[in-house]
């Protein structure tokens, strides 16, 4: 069985999508639905901005989103099943036919700027713990006075934490001292994944109410779960809860490798999930998918 998985926000780059707008009308078309809908030029930016273009909030997410889904758009695939990781998942959705394009993007806008929001309300940041044990990760993090949480369970050994920025680093220290091969803080604007997202919970439930969701044609694996969903109910709950709770990536790929996932195809710009199937499984085939 053949597995979609779509990328989240860190993996773009200065000229993505510019090879696919030049190879295809499909995807020429849809970059000016893009640009129609969030009333800038943003496939301007994705083609010839820099990388500190391409960080810019209301930029980042959406660019990874289209060149994600219009990537899905112009190959003759249909996936048996999909996953996105955080902001991917959004991807996801549009690739199962479970929301629009339109209406994958004007979400997507909405919570790059409540997730901005929210981040300037607070000194907060993210960081990466790897060799350590997440049972361990998940104690300290608990048995912290200040906010701080385990956000990404990307692999086994490699958990992202998130929260307060002296929490972080307090957490870090701590996990190097449990033995713990490397703790890197990352480039990030703010604590995504931990209760410091709850006002963009707020507002991102509004606009998600709003939108239309079918269900989608194959089992969409959500963040919040682990698990296959084909219900526009709970998909529409999971993918709220998603801003303040981890993404359990590494249990999704195990879940859908049980399920019956053979081949994952990563669609959307860089190739992190790759690299994380490696760890999660090196018995898997994953590729990635260009045109």
């Amino acid at each position: 069985m053949k597995a979609f998985i779509f990328p989240g926000q860190g993996s773009q780059f200065p000229g993505m999508g510019y090879d696919l707008f030049n190879s295809s009308q499909t995807a020429k078309d849809l970059f000016q639905s893009a640009n129609d809908i969030l009333d800038f030029d943003i496939s301007k930016i994705m083609f010839e901005g820099s990388e500190e273009d391409l960080k810019k909030t209301k930029v980042t997410q959406p660019a990874i989103f289209i060149h994600s889904v219009i990537l899905s758009k112009c190959v003759d695939l249909s996936p048996d099943m999909v996953a996105g990781h955080s902001l991917g998942e959004f991807s996801a959705l549009v690739a199962a036919n479970c929301i629009s394009f339109e209406d994958g993007l004007k979400l997507v806008s909405q919570r790059a700027e409540a997730m901005q929001i929210a981040c300037d309300e607070c000194d907060s940041t993210m960081a990466a713990i790897i060799g350590l044990d997440c049972k361990i990760i998940e104690k300290i993090c608990l048995e912290h006075s200040d906010i701080v949480v385990p956000a990404n369970y990307n692999s086994a050994n490699q958990i992202v934490i998130s929260g307060k920025k002296n929490a972080v680093i307090e957490i870090c220290n701590q996990a190097s001292t449990l033995g713990a091969k490397k703790t890197i803080i990352l480039p990030v604007s703010g604590a995504f994944h931990s209760p410091i997202m709850d006002s963009a919970k707020t507002s991102l439930k509004k606009a998600i109410t709003e939108i239309n969701f079918t269900p989608p044609d194959c089992p969409v694996y959500q963040n919040v779960s682990a698990q296959g969903i084909n219900n526009p109910k709970i998909i529409k709950h999971n993918l709220i809860e998603q801003l303040t709770q981890p993404v359990k990536w590494f249990q999704t790929i195990e879940n859908m490798i049980n399920d019956g996932a053979s081949q994952f195809l990563e669609i959307g710009p860089g190739n992190v999930l790759i690299g994380l199937n490696r760890r999660i499984n090196r018995e898997i085939k994953s590729t990635k998918l260009n045109i």
